[in-house]
């Protein structure tokens, strides 16, 4: 059977190379309309190769266990949206190939729209049934496609359950809405707009490019360096830092000057404490794998994709493996602080969401989270009923109950009807302040009277909640919108000993991250461990979804 297309006007509507560009970020670039015209009027085929009813058929029956699609074909009459001769049709099939073409710079699963199979199937259609077959593997292509750019490939409360994180997915029927009413506009809009993304995907792009070119070479021979240092072993430093980027080229064999500010600017980019001492933290981040570094480029772009949302003009940003709380107005960082986040232990680590700080508490109480209640509390009070004197014993309603009334033995984790409360005061677990953004979790960020923990590398010590080491600070900064003098207002409460809530008006989209590959404001790539295994996991499941790297 002869190809459905004859072969002079299949040169021009598959030929797509030149149609469309799509930049690192991956923008896809306006589509040129004038390919058709200047192929000649014999392109324009108005009465040429008339629908027939297999074609109709096929489609149909190729949509109908896929209700958006079916849909979408049956409301055009199942009339040709892909495959038609026409210009506009031409255009559209030119820019949504290019765009899957732009896959692997995104790190997407290509063989799951894979644009090179759909272009043999043009140029392999032999009847009206393969073309309408045809038609519903394009527009099957375009959906997962724009899901996978525009919010993610994978599920992330399928990977782990602390990423509660509300992925906002697209509905099939508003994609097709958006690529109908202008595709090219539609396509460039998909991947996040957040610059973070073009970065990451800028570096990913230089990191694959190095890694082909051999990477960063031999790793270093040594378990610890130290300024001063010479032999092979500083020379296998100085060629795996010239390598990453952090030395120029030289000839030393001595750990001096140049090779100590090089080492220091490693650590900063890594989150280590930055004495330019090539310890085993820092010699493990020297020595680590391309494609590790690679693999965390990659889940953060995925990560970016689950974040696809309105962020806030101003907004707060805590990464947890970065240990620190930042404010973020208008895409730059105007106030930052160290934090300790919840301990690696499974019941204990920070989960991962998005929400609204509405409030803050100064001169909070403590209601001891029922969590720690059942599994650390209510056994050392079964021990001693007078053991944790600093806290209250509280009924369902609110009142004190004397201890000497209570048997501890009588309950268990599952029935043990009572809170436990630590009034205000300076050694309150939760410190002076508390800022809220009521979750179900019960997650939030305090103050501590607990300092020490502030000056660590690795800052994971906490039941859950985020403490910052400089929330006088913060609150400070939070009020500045709101009051003329911010730090004056929020004394005036402090010093008062009231326990006072204070609105944040309007309230502040917070947003718990988790990031082991970031940039910096120089869009310097910065890397940090993988504390809770998040990422490994995530990157697990992509690969298993077809991304490759």
């Amino acid at each position: 059977m002869q190809s459905f297309f004859p072969a002079r006007l299949r040169r021009h509507l598959f030929v797509a190379s030149g149609v469309a560009f799509v930049a690192l970020a991956g923008a896809v670039a306006a589509q040129p309309t004038g390919g058709l015209a200047s192929g000649g009027a014999a392109l324009v085929m108005k009465s040429a190769l008339p629908h027939l009813n297999g074609f109709r058929q096929a489609l149909a029956a190729a949509a109908a266990e896929d209700a958006p699609v079916a849909a979408f074909f049956r409301d055009r009459g199942y009339e040709a949206f892909w495959t038609a001769t026409d210009a506009e049709a031409e255009v559209r099939r030119a820019a949504l190939l290019a765009a899957l073409e732009t896959a692997p710079a995104h790190a997407l699963p290509v063989a799951r729209y894979d644009a090179a199979a759909l272009r043999r199937a043009f140029r392999d259609l032999r009847s009206e049934g393969d073309r309408g077959r045809l038609e519903v593997r394009l527009t099957r292509a375009l959906l997962d496609f724009a899901r996978d750019l525009q919010t993610g490939v994978i599920d992330p409360k399928r990977v782990d359950a602390g990423i509660v994180r509300d992925v906002p997915r697209h509905a099939p029927e508003d994609i097709l809405q958006g690529f109908v009413t202008d595709a090219a506009a539609y396509l460039r809009s998909l991947p996040p707009q957040n610059p973070e993304y073009a970065r990451l995907a800028k570096a990913r792009h230089r990191m694959l490019a190095q890694m082909a070119a051999g990477g960063w070479g031999p790793q270093v021979p040594a378990k610890t360096l130290k300024p001063g240092a010479t032999g092979a072993a500083v020379v296998a430093l100085r060629d795996r830092l010239v390598a990453m980027g952090y030395l120029a080229r030289s000839a030393t064999m001595t750990y001096g000057p140049e090779i100590q500010a090089a080492v220091r600017a490693l650590q900063f980019d890594h989150g280590l404490t930055a004495d330019g001492v090539a310890g085993e933290t820092t010699m493990a981040a020297i020595n680590a794998d391309p494609q590790q570094r690679l693999a965390a480029v990659t889940v953060a772009m995925e990560r970016e994709r689950w974040a696809n949302i309105e962020r806030g003009k101003r907004h707060i940003w805590v990464n947890l493996t970065d240990f620190t709380a930042k404010i973020i107005d208008d895409g730059k960082v105007t106030f930052s602080t160290r934090a300790v986040i919840g301990s690696t232990m499974t019941d204990k680590r920070t989960p991962e969401f998005s929400h609204m700080m509405t409030y803050m508490e100064i001169n909070p109480d403590w209601t001891v989270p029922p969590g720690i209640i059942r599994r650390d509390y209510l056994p050392k009070l079964q021990a001693n009923p007078g053991a944790l004197s600093h806290l209250q014993v509280v009924d369902s309603r609110g009142r004190v109950v004397p201890r000497s009334a209570i048997n501890f033995a009588a309950y268990s984790a599952r029935n043990f009807p009572f809170n436990l409360r630590q009034p205000p005061g300076a050694s309150n677990a939760l410190g002076r302040v508390k800022f809220m953004f009521p979750n179900p979790w019960s997650i939030y960020l305090h103050d501590t009277p607990d300092k020490h923990l502030f000056a660590r590398d690795n800052r994971a010590y906490s039941s859950g909640c985020v403490r910052l080491n400089d929330p006088f600070d913060f609150a400070y900064a939070l009020l500045a919108p709101q009051e003329a003098d911010p730090k004056t207002a929020f004394h005036k409460v402090l010093d008062s000993g009231r326990q006072e809530r204070i609105v944040l008006t309007p309230p502040v989209p917070v947003h718990l991250d988790y990031r082991t590959a970031f940039t910096d404001a120089r869009g310097r790539l910065q890397f940090r461990a993988d504390i809770y295994g998040r990422d490994a996991l995530i990157h697990a499941a992509l690969v298993r979804a077809g991304v490759d790297g």
